[in-house]
């Protein structure tokens, strides 16, 4: 048989070799930036006024909130990983975009997850950012590989539920002649 139809056979395989993709991408980016980029606060200018690649460190949440509390949220990634693992079958994943968001999601948190357990941080190392006038930058949040496959899971979650209550709401429609 062949392995990659021995994979993908089934839903709860095709999320999780979706999840392992998006693990390997994630912790193989990072590993770039630790080699290229060694001391926290090295910066790289890719577009300059525009895009850097950085080696930040986050202890926080999204946007460095919860600064701090690693821990906590190494703690907190565990328990959503349990939640989501029990309450899957509540996502659409009979759908490949169900099982490619679910997949998404679950990726992201572990690796994530991993750099909170290993180097006590998440590694941070795609900022975009705008030059000012005066020589400040205005920039987006550093994010990271892992980041960026929750919040697409996370949208992807929400457009297949905007179009599932809309069909629902199609089908509830009185039918008119």
């Amino acid at each position: 048989m062949n392995p990659a139809h021995w994979l993908l056979r089934t839903r709860n395989r095709r999320v999780a070799a979706i999840a392992l993709f998006v693990l390997a991408l994630d912790q193989l980016s990072k590993a770039i930036v630790l080699r290229l980029l060694p001391a926290v606060g090295d910066e790289k200018i890719m577009l300059d006024g525009f895009f850097k690649f950085v080696h930040w460190q986050n202890t926080g949440a999204a946007w460095s909130l919860f600064r701090d509390r690693n821990e906590l949220l190494a703690v907190v990634a565990v328990v959503a990983l349990l939640v989501l693992f029990l309450s899957r079958h509540h996502f659409d994943s009979r759908t490949l975009p169900g099982q490619i968001a679910f997949g998404l999601i679950v990726g992201g948190i572990i690796g994530n997850l991993i750099d909170r357990i290993r180097v006590h941080h998440v590694i941070d190392f795609l900022y975009f950012y705008l030059q000012q006038r005066g020589g400040g930058e205005v920039g987006f949040p550093a994010f990271n590989v892992a980041d960026s496959a929750i919040c697409t899971g996370v949208a992807l979650i929400f457009l297949i539920t905007l179009r599932n209550d809309r069909e629902a709401k199609s089908a509830e429609a009185p039918f008119s002649p």
